[in-house]
């Protein structure tokens, strides 16, 4: 699998469908930016609207990911695959929202971790409106990474096999679901295209998925405003439709689940391939490496800081 090449930006739909106790669906547009870290501040100088620490039409903060703290984004990605002994990448390429107009909002930033042109790692960076985030760190093992044996004939079309990781849930994100859960993601890595496919499941089966799939966009000033033509503010669009969803849900009459606050901003935990196919899961909790780790709270105040 190579690497991808520099930045670009994914233009598709996002879905999101409950199945329990309620089913409740819905769907729209967006366009995540997959950015090369390691090439990001050229990306900077390349582009008039779009910038890194400073404001613009579209801008990256490190900070807006990651512990939150000061340090590299890249270092910390680096230190979060050592602690779960995966190796050191030479490339990671981040697939997240950056900012519009000064605000964005991630539920999922994805990291993708490349070492001799191969998907060695990705990392699932979940963060919840309560200000918390947690990172779900997993290796892509050598008989996931891409090759013949992993291709499937589709349509008369060669296309690879989806990587599956799965992770207990170690964060509350939504209302409307226990902590008692487990992830399961299927991933089409970046390429002309990308698929995130993530279901939610307890003991008795699935009870949300979440879909992107999107087409690959070079990046350009002129793509920059005709996305900002099309999906306005889309940012503010996610965080307005979590609530506005969320009302709905609860009009449903759907059961709440209370929110017990966190005195630490950021953890991760390792997510592991599943060993067997979806469908004959059962929630698990031991796993290779210890309990969730945590980052000292010494930098919260970068959080919510208006620029």
């Amino acid at each position: 699998m190579e690497s991808p090449s520099g930045s670009s930006i994914y233009v598709g739909e996002l879905m999101h469908h409950r199945f329990k106790p309620k089913k409740h669906r819905f769907s729209y547009q967006v366009a995540s930016w997959l950015l090369d870290l390691d090439t990001i501040e050229v990306l900077d100088k390349q582009l008039t609207l779009f910038s890194t620490n400073r404001f613009n039409v579209v801008s990256f903060y490190p900070r807006d990911h990651g512990d939150g703290s000061e340090t590299p984004l890249r270092e910390q990605i680096n230190q979060l695959l050592h602690h779960h002994n995966i190796e050191t990448p030479d490339n990671v390429s981040l697939l997240c929202y950056p900012r519009m107009f000064g605000y964005t909002f991630n539920p999922l930033a994805v990291y993708f971790c490349y070492r001799d042109e191969k998907l060695t790692a990705i990392v699932y960076e979940v963060s919840n409106t309560f200000g918390e985030r947690h990172s779900y760190v997993a290796a892509v093992e050598p008989e996931e990474q891409s090759d013949d044996k992993r291709s499937i004939e589709c349509n008369k079309q060669v296309v690879q096999r989806p990587i599956q990781q799965q992770a207990n849930k170690a964060l509350h994100v939504s209302p409307f679901f226990p902590m008692d859960c487990y992830y399961h993601f299927r991933i089409q890595p970046p390429g002309e295209k990308v698929t995130l496919a993530i279901n939610l499941n307890d003991a008795s089966g699935k009870l949300f998925t979440a879909v992107f799939k999107g087409l690959r966009k070079t990046i350009t000033d002129r793509f920059i405003v005709k996305q900002t033509m099309l999906l306005p503010l889309q940012t503010l669009k996610v965080m307005a439709a979590i609530h506005w969803e969320a009302l709905r849900l609860w009009l449903k009459g759907i059961s709440i689940y209370p929110h017990t606050p966190r005195h630490f901003f950021f953890s991760h935990t390792r997510a592991e391939t599943p060993k067997a196919k979806e469908k004959d899961f059962a929630p698990y909790a031991s796993m290779n490496s210890e309990d969730a780790k945590y980052f000292s709270q010494n930098n919260t105040a970068n959080r919510g800081k208006k620029i």
